[in-house]
């Protein structure tokens, strides 16, 4: 031990960086797939309903849940690993500073020089991004079209989800990039404050991206239509009503056009909110659970028509009770909290770049001797060097997360919707195949949503009262 410590004081201080940068990569992938590993046995071993859940689950669901979650831990495992032996190659070979040459190379080919560093940033930044999209495009394949193909979630065709990808693609760069080049600049000309200037500016992006997603980018992608009047939207006005939340508009989405998977949520500032409901969620609206109508085979080319004999989604009462769960998190102040705590962050990282951004070591540990550019400090910094507050941090956010979950549960309860959420969650898990066993140091470390059955325990005493 001590002389491979008085080797390794002997190293370079940049060979030091990346050799503990690519350490702690490997540690945090081994740590996952330990984890991983504890899941997958729980899969594989718990073959019969336990006896705590006989009241809410049939065997043949459980055992659906069951292979779904294996197939996607199996998946995962190898997905996983392939990513982090593609990480660890491009860092040994020179991958970054290889692809940096080569986006002068073209920058210089189109007029713009080596002082033109924003305009090859974005050339890096573009020939990154189509390389991630590239290597990931066959996982993302096997995924949809294998392991959610084959439990029944998928509904795209092979066209329907290129054109998808191509369009995330494109709409992807038109606000990375100039986000980017305006973040560039920024910190170019910001002095010795440009950590605040840049952590400003980043605020501004998020609020504005939050505030137009559903209005122009979720459109681009699904088709949103106003919950038509009726006695649904009423109840979800009154309610809304009810605790002050200033909704505007309600939302359904044609999520069924992509998958069978359910979800809700709300958006918008100040006096301006909006509920998305997933048709998916919705026993009335799910496109599963209907027969196409005649003439709508045109319509389906684009998507395939896998309608079910079971019945998708959740009762009005149900769907109302979600909603106040999801309202809960409003009234609590989740979301505020939330924005609170990353905007404080951001603001730390910002300003720990400022201090760490003048270390010539940390770019040559990644090949880069003889220049330092903004946006390959941004990427070394962020990316490698807070790595393990990275993960301090996110593990640090589930255990918040599910705190807040309890309590949005529990905001349901007060509006006496105990009863309900109880049978809505029953059934999203199923919807979801959700299962419901999990290894408890995988479920502390990953679920950011605490098990159902503990939330069916906190519920059911509420009910009892």
């Amino acid at each position: 031990m001590a002389v491979a410590g008085e080797l390794w004081a002997e190293l370079p201080a940049e060979k030091r960086i990346f050799c503990s940068v690519l350490l702690f990569s490997w540690v945090v992938y081994l740590w996952e797939a330990f984890l991983a590993h504890r899941q997958r046995r729980v899969y594989r071993t718990t073959t019969h309903v336990p006896q705590e859940l006989g009241q809410i689950m049939d065997s043949e669901t459980f055992e659906k849940s069951r292979l779904y979650q294996l197939d996607k831990s199996t998946f995962s495992f190898w997905s996983g690993l392939y990513s982090e032996l593609e990480g660890t190659m491009i860092l040994l070979c020179g991958g970054i500073p290889f692809l940096w040459n080569l986006s002068g190379r073209i920058s210089g080919r189109a007029g713009f020089g080596p002082e033109y560093e924003i305009i090859q940033s974005l050339v890096f930044l573009l020939l990154a991004t189509l390389f991630s999209a590239v290597t990931g495009l066959p996982w993302s394949l096997y995924n949809t079209f294998v392991i959610e193909e084959k439990h029944g979630f998928n509904q795209q065709t092979l066209g329907f989800f290129l054109k998808d990808a191509i369009k995330k693609f494109i709409v992807t760069q038109c606000i990375l990039l100039p986000v980017t080049s305006l973040l560039l600049y920024i910190i170019k000309i910001g002095g010795d404050y440009f950590f605040i200037y840049a952590w400003l500016f980043t605020l501004v992006v998020s609020l504005v991206l939050v505030t137009i997603y559903a209005d122009y980018i979720a459109p681009l992608f699904d088709k949103f239509i106003p919950l038509p009047e009726g006695e649904l939207k009423q109840q979800i006005e009154t309610m809304a009503k009810s605790i002050n939340f200033p909704l505007t508009k309600v939302y359904v989405v044609e999520g069924s056009k992509r998958s069978s998977h359910s979800n809700a949520y709300f958006y918008g500032f100040f006096k301006n909110k909006r509920i998305v409901l997933f048709d998916t969620l919705l026993e009335d609206y799910s496109a599963l659970n209907k027969e196409p109508a005649e003439g709508e085979d045109g319509e389906n080319e684009e998507t395939k028509s896998k309608t079910k004999n079971k019945k998708q989604g959740c009762k009005n009462e149900e769907v109302l009770a979600v909603l106040g769960h999801e309202l809960g998190h409003w009234k609590l102040g989740h979301t505020i909290k939330n924005i609170i705590i990353s905007q404080m962050n951001s603001f730390l990282c910002f300003f720990l770049f400022a201090v760490l951004i003048g270390r010539k070591e940390l770019f040559a540990a990644f090949g880069f001797y003889d220049t330092q550019p903004t946006l390959i400090g941004l990427m070394i910094i962020f990316q490698f060097i807070f790595s393990p507050y990275n993960e301090v941090l996110s593990f640090c956010l589930t255990v918040l997360s599910r705190r807040f979950e309890f309590q949005a549960d529990a905001f349901a309860k007060e509006l006496g919707k105990a009863k309900d959420l109880y049978s809505a969650l029953i059934k999203l898990n199923k919807d979801n195949l959700g299962f419901p066993v999990s290894d408890w140091i995988f479920s502390m470390w990953h679920y950011s949503h605490p098990p159902l059955l503990e939330r069916l325990q906190a519920l059911k005493d509420a009910k009892q009262e």
